[in-house]
């Protein structure tokens, strides 16, 4: 591969990364994202030490000591869009020399793992409850634009899906990093995350405009699947976690989402402290690093 155009990496002028304004040395291994730019801190309060932080935008980044873990935490905004700017731009910072605008030799593989809202699709999930990804479904077109390896399975689940919610796109699956699911999802309920690219008609939710699908939220509820010799239901709706799950496949990261359960959308129930969730979830999180 020759150098990277400069119209296809931009750089600030001090040499930061566009949109992220950070520098190579300010990514630690392990990267904590979460969407809104306000729970950084709460991430971050548990820190030792802050040796760099940064604000651009709904980007916030601060790296610091949690215990002997060198750990940064950066926040997103909300959208696979802006899933795959910052996954694109974190994975030049680690693999690419922005001097010379070419793909390092020697690759590094980050960590990445978003602790993020979600709503329940299942009455078993309550609100307050614990939720990693294991599989994400994303209805957004942004894989539409790659390359995307999927396994049989994972194709075989889209197309089933596809048909029988008879969606306007086939969505893409993509399963999590096995690694961390098996220290950090310890405990917590395992969950398939439908990745929507919107908070309202995708996920099924009006309030003065009429939405086309109408029935799309106990559809997705009810759907039963198969991956392997698994049965395969929904069971959380969020906005992130496909996209993740997606870019970090592509380039070759690992990623895993957990999820604060705060609404369930069957019941009808909003968590009465969803920080109090939150807060909890970024415990857990941080004790399993």
């Amino acid at each position: 591969m020759g150098s990277i155009p400069a119209s296809s990496l931009l750089l600030n002028p001090d040499g930061s990364i566009y949109h992220l304004g950070l520098l190579p040395q300010h990514v630690s291994d392990v990267v904590i994202t979460v969407g809104d730019p306000d729970r950084v801190d709460q991430v971050v309060r548990h820190f030792s030490r802050i040796e760099f932080e940064t604000r651009n935008r709904e980007f916030v980044t601060k790296t610091g000591i949690y215990g002997s873990r060198r750990i940064t935490v950066l926040s997103t905004g909300i959208g696979t869009d802006n899933i795959e700017l910052v996954m694109t731009e974190l994975d030049a910072l680690v693999n690419v020399d922005l001097r010379k605008r070419v793909p390092l030799q020697q690759k590094r593989r980050l960590q990445i793992i978003r602790i993020g809202t979600s709503g329940s699709l299942q009455p078993d999930i309550p609100v307050g409850s614990h939720l990693y990804s294991d599989y994400a479904v994303g209805l957004d077109a942004m894989m539409a634009y790659y390359n995307l390896k999927m396994t049989e399975p994972e194709q075989a689940l889209a197309r089933d899906l596809y048909e029988k919610l008879q969606l306007p796109l086939r969505p893409y699956v993509v399963q999590c990093s096995p690694s961390l699911r098996d220290r950090i999802g310890i405990a917590m309920i395992p969950g398939n995350t439908v990745t929507a690219p919107g908070f309202f008609a995708p996920q099924g939710r009006t309030v003065r405009i009429p939405i086309r699908y109408n029935n799309l939220l106990g559809d997705m509820s009810a759907y039963r699947g198969r991956i392997g010799e698994e049965i395969f239901r929904l069971t959380n709706f969020e906005m992130e976690t496909a996209g993740y799950y997606a870019m970090a496949r592509l380039l070759d990261h690992d990623a895993l989402s957990v999820n604060a359960i705060i609404v369930s959308r069957v019941e009808g129930a909003v968590a009465p402290d969803p920080q109090r969730v939150v807060d909890e979830l970024i415990e857990e999180v941080l004790a399993r690093l």
